[in-house]
């Protein structure tokens, strides 16, 4: 009996030739676990070539972002010295006249002389007209020429402060209207409109040049 001969078979079957079936190998972790860190590798790598290129035709990437000017930087204006309210006349120059549209009587004077002595040139003074006469409420109503809206009136608006303005398209010259309302009882007291008056006239400054700010 061969060697090769099964125990129990009485040696009918035999085995023959030179060829015997192996054993499959066991697949090895280490290769599975560098395949994959060669793959992680090589996406890597091809991430990092097309930032490069990315970076390339943007023109510099972050280096040129932050040479050149930022989209949402806030613009804002540098003021000037320049004075907007230089054309305001000075209260010499304003004619006013006055006019008493309340059954006071003497009103418009006493008005009218208070007015010269703080610097205004005083024009007619008297009764106002059936337009106005007992009709004006509050303290009064300071009418002029469409001209005299942001120059005449301002200035005379400083010695009645709570007094409504109104201008006239109409109306020729520069003179300008102050009528006597029932609320009245005294022009603004000379101090607080000598600071108003200051006030008007400090320059103003207008934006002449803008700077951006990050």
């Amino acid at each position: 009996m061969s060697m090769l001969t099964p125990p129990g078979m009485g040696g009918k079957y035999r085995i023959t030739g030179d060829k015997y079936p192996r054993m499959r190998r066991r697949r090895r972790r280490g290769r599975l676990v560098l395949a994959m860190v060669a793959s992680v590798v090589a996406l890597g790598v091809i991430g990092w070539g097309t930032l490069q290129l990315i970076d390339v035709f943007t023109g510099g990437g972050k280096k040129a972002s932050a040479a050149g000017p930022k989209a949402d930087c806030a613009t804002k204006a540098s003021p000037s010295a320049t004075a907007s309210a230089a054309a305001l006349p000075k209260p010499a120059q304003i004619t006013v006249n006055v006019y008493n549209a309340t059954p006071r009587s003497g009103l418009a004077k006493d008005t009218a002389d208070e007015l010269e002595k703080r610097g205004f040139k005083i024009g007619d003074v008297g009764n106002a007209s059936k337009q106005f006469d007992k009709k004006v409420k509050g303290a009064g109503i300071l009418l002029g020429p469409a001209s005299s809206l942001n120059t005449s009136l301002p200035v005379l608006g400083t010695q009645l402060a709570s007094a409504e303005r109104r201008t006239d398209a109409a109306r020729k010259g520069t003179d300008i209207d102050l009528i006597i309302g029932t609320d009245f009882k005294n022009l603004t007291a000379k101090g607080a409109a000598d600071k108003a008056l200051a006030a008007l006239g400090q320059p103003r400054p207008t934006p002449t040049s803008s700077t951006k700010t990050c």
